[in-house]
């Protein structure tokens, strides 16, 4: 198979590429027309769908998890937040910079309103209250973020990205859905094209292209990860996010929900100063449960329009970097995953917050007898500290403590952590001004990079990808 363009993987870098190139007529309006073809190893927008909300308990759907894998990425999925800020979503910022970086975010979301975004931003109008929480977080020794969110909710995201699908499809781009990249073709080291099969096949077959474009996501990071080492692709190692998926009630989070919708706080507690960082704030949300290829269960969260809930969900990331002579952040963090879900046969690890601090388990009966019912209806009470590293724990407990001061209440006996909750970033790919590799040919989007975050950054690091090829 040939074609001119070819884009691996459908999250939101990919997407934005093409839509981009399309939009500004370089997928031939005015010359050659150019063949983009977008391979995909999930099903389209329409076939995802969690049995979950049925059974209540995760089904390990084969060959890939629908919560992950798809059009649109995990982003269909999610809470569906974009961040209107370049101070949130990664280091792209960085690589371009910071100026440009905020031109490009508030392009893509005019793309976003284009396609059925919501209209209203979160967090601006409240001076005053903003004020007052940040006063509370400088006392605390933490840092508030300022960043406007345009949530779009998990049903709402869906419906938006179906609407992209359809009309990347109608100006022509092809897609091969339930498509495996396997390996890159190189020759004197120029990219050729890719190596793939079919979901369920062993027989390979070729995609040749002159432009081969890696936007894998956050699910595509391990094998990336592995790509740049077979065929010398130069990166950095990057760095690895472990934490835990924090659930209380909405009436701790009240003020802060309506003043910011989603805090987005940082630290750097003693004794070791790593960063830690809450993120993905979900009001009234819901803890999810997320399934990788190689069986690992890790935590995350949603947050519907119409569908809400008593409690508050947020993660709590301590941020690692390893050097020589380690360079595998993304296996360290697999590990320690491997062996949570090994504590829970299988399932997502909870804890309250004060059998941390006392020292002991939660017991089932314990946890149904708590003020904070769990939203995820399958995970297990157990005890994440035998799993959790000693330095990740503190940093944690450590930064709830802190957060207590801006949230009172946050340190609660009865709030409950979830784990594992895990961010794979890929290690960093260096990149030239056109986000192109030492490998000719060959260019590295999105949170597969290792250069973004989240949803925006992505999209908007896929939209100058769009304008280069033009």
């Amino acid at each position: 198979m040939n074609c001119d363009i070819l884009i691996i993987g459908a999250g939101p870098a990919g997407i934005f590429t093409a839509l981009e190139l399309i939009r500004r007529g370089g997928n031939g309006s005015l010359k050659k027309q150019k063949k983009i073809v977008i391979m995909e190893k999930g099903s389209p927008i329409e076939n995802r769908a969690c049995p979950k909300i049925h059974t209540k308990k995760c089904m390990n759907c084969k060959p890939y998890c629908h919560i992950t894998t798809g059009f649109s990425g995990a982003g269909a999925f999610s809470d569906g937040k974009l961040s209107l800020s370049c101070e949130v979503g990664g280091d792209f910022p960085d690589l371009i910079g910071r100026a440009a970086a905020q031109e490009l975010i508030g392009y893509t979301d005019g793309i976003y309103l284009e396609f059925g975004a919501v209209t209203a931003v979160e967090g601006l109008g409240n001076d005053e209250k903003i004020k007052d929480i940040r006063r509370r977080a400088i006392k605390a020794g933490l840092k508030l973020v300022d960043c406007p969110i345009r949530h779009l909710g998990t049903e709402k995201a869906q419906e938006l990205y179906h609407s992209i699908q359809a009309w990347l499809i109608d100006k022509g781009v092809e897609f091969l859905f339930g498509t495996e990249c396997t390996n890159l073709i190189l020759e004197n080291n120029i990219c050729k094209g890719v190596q793939a099969h079919e979901a369920g096949k062993t027989e390979s077959f070729d995609v040749l292209a002159p432009v081969t474009i890696v936007a894998a996501g956050r699910r595509g990071a391990d094998w990336l990860e592995k790509i740049c080492r077979e065929h010398d692709i130069m990166h950095e190692s990057g760095t690895v996010d472990i934490g835990v998926r924090v659930e209380l009630r909405n009436e701790i989070m009240e003020e802060i929900n309506k003043a910011l919708y989603e805090s987005k706080l940082v630290g750097y507690p003693k004794p070791f100063k790593d960063k830690v960082r809450t993120f993905c704030q979900n009001p009234g949300g819901f803890v999810s449960q997320e399934n990788y290829d190689n069986y690992l269960a890790v935590v995350n969260g949603h947050s519907y329009k119409e569908m809400k809930s008593r409690n508050t969900n947020l993660a709590i990331l301590s941020s690692h970097n390893f050097s020589n002579p380690f360079n595998q952040p993304i296996a360290y963090a697999q590990k320690i995953g491997e062996l949570t879900n090994m504590l829970g046969n299988g399932h997502i690890l909870v804890q309250r917050y004060g059998d941390i601090l006392d020292g002991k388990r939660t017991w089932q009966d314990e946890l149904e007898r708590s003020t904070v019912q769990p939203t995820l209806s399958d995970a297990v009470a157990g005890d994440i500290t035998s799993a959790m590293p000693y330095r990740a724990m503190i940093n944690i407990i450590n930064f709830i403590e802190a957060l207590d001061i801006v949230v009172p209440g946050f340190a609660s006996a009865e709030t409950l952590l979830y784990s594992p909750e895990l961010k794979f970033y890929s290690n960093r790919i260096k990149l030239n001004s056109n986000l192109e590799t030492n490998i000719a040919g060959l260019h590295c989007l999105g949170d597969s990079s290792g250069w973004t975050r989240g949803l925006m950054m992505a999209s908007a690091m896929g939209v100058l990808m769009g304008r280069v090829l033009e």
